[in-house]
């Protein structure tokens, strides 16, 4: 079902020190026509939600930004594969980036981390889609190798993602994190359950850190704690999903 009212899309803005021309969002789940469980302004095709709604919501998206061309939707999978869109490359991948006008990298996520990557000469940008699974397939230093560069001179953002307070995990993601980065027990803290409380924020920070970026901000919203504004698949099931998209304008 498509309603034919509904507010403009909303959306926030990474607080970091990316140039000028580099251009990112991050939207919430309001000012869309999707309606129940995806209420309103979800942004996934992959996720049950009426085709007509999704289009309507990317549409509206578009238009109130506005956004220079559509955004180069992924086929998430948890893994590590990075695309450059400056060659036309798509498909499976959880990682995108470009260095020219146009393409705009997008991220859909509802609970992983949307990870945002900018140099400082404001030459590339790129987004990495990073949930436990993708951390330890090595997304994040896999994003940071493609973009050719010195890593010194590149700015990240960590997006909204499920807050430590809410991301209950067991052994098997504890065990697969500390064989990618022994010092990653600080971001598990056992809970009464016997199991454990996951800081992803802290592990992709480790992780952007080990690759050797040093500017890092975001990291502080939390999708399961807030339902007004976001979507979590955690919290709810079946859901909608939230994008996170960064373009370059022209210098």
């Amino acid at each position: 079902m498509v309603t034919t009212e509904a507010p403009q899309p909303r959306w926030t803005t990474p607080d970091w020190s990316a140039p000028a021309r580099v251009r990112a969002i991050s939207t919430l789940r309001t000012g869309g026509v999707s309606v129940e469980t995806y209420h309103s302004l979800n942004l996934g095709s992959h996720v049950g939600d009426a085709p007509a709604a999704v289009a309507e919501n990317r549409r509206r998206l578009c238009a109130a930004v506005p956004l220079p061309a559509e955004p180069c939707w992924l086929e998430q999978v948890h893994g590590a594969r990075v695309a450059d869109l400056d060659l036309g490359h798509g498909g499976a991948c959880d990682a995108a980036l470009t260095r020219t006008v146009g393409p705009i990298c997008a991220i859909l996520t509802a609970d992983c981390l949307p990870v945002l990557f900018a140099a400082a000469d404001g030459s590339l940008v790129a987004a990495a889609h990073a949930g436990w699974r993708g951390l330890a397939a090595g997304v994040l230093p896999a994003t940071v190798a493609a973009l050719a560069t010195d890593p010194t001179r590149v700015l990240a953002w960590i997006g909204p993602a499920i807050g430590p307070a809410h991301y209950e995990v067991g052994d098997e993601v504890r065990d697969a994190m500390l064989g990618v980065d022994a010092g990653a027990e600080a971001a598990f803290h056992r809970n009464a359950r016997g199991r454990y409380l996951a800081d992803l924020p802290l592990l992709a920070r480790r992780q952007l850190q080990i690759a050797g970026i040093g500017r890092i901000s975001g990291g502080e919203a939390c999708t399961y704690g807030d339902p007004g504004r976001y979507f979590s698949h955690r919290r709810d099931g079946r859901t909608g999903r939230q994008a996170t998209l960064i373009w370059l304008e022209p210098a």
